[in-house]
């Protein structure tokens, strides 16, 4: 899979982070979503199906909540997640009316390929990079998502 170079941008933009901070982005998600498609999951369904797995039982409200998904979206998520037999929907212990969304033992094997082949993916985006360095970058990125934290 070879990649495809940068679109043109003058030199001064291709200096600026804002800019390299997009096309970095931009390889990422399209390595990691080539990587997950070979197991037949798109990215968001892959983020809902970590957070389950995460979370354990959880409602479909909290769950989108928690990974920052529309609810009408979520919704769509779960059920293609669970037409995939990847998650379970049973009653909330907690509120009868609500369904509880845990992950399958199928969505556990294949959560487990998935997160080696994203974990391939971005190695393969950091390859350029010592183990220090690729630290350095996750330390420094963590600081610009989240300041102050």
């Amino acid at each position: 899979m070879a990649d495809t170079p940068a679109p043109y941008a003058p030199s001064r933009i291709r200096t600026l982070p804002s800019w390299l901070l997009g096309r970095a982005a931009a390889r990422g998600h399209r390595l990691v979503a080539e990587a997950l498609a070979t197991e037949g999951l798109r990215m968001m369904h892959h983020a809902v199906l970590c957070a389950v797995a995460e979370l354990g039982p959880v409602s479909q409200a909290e769950l989108g909540r928690t990974v920052g998904i529309d609810p009408k979206d979520i919704v769509a998520l779960v059920n293609d997640l669970q037409k995939d037999g990847l998650v379970t929907r049973t009653p909330d212990p907690k509120d009868r009316r609500k369904n509880a969304v845990g992950i399958s033992a199928e969505g556990k094997r294949r959560l487990h390929r998935t997160q080696l082949l994203g974990d391939e993916a971005n190695a393969a985006l950091t390859a350029a990079l010592t183990d220090e360095e690729r630290a350095q970058l996750i330390a420094l990125l963590t600081r610009i998502v989240a300041p102050g934290e």
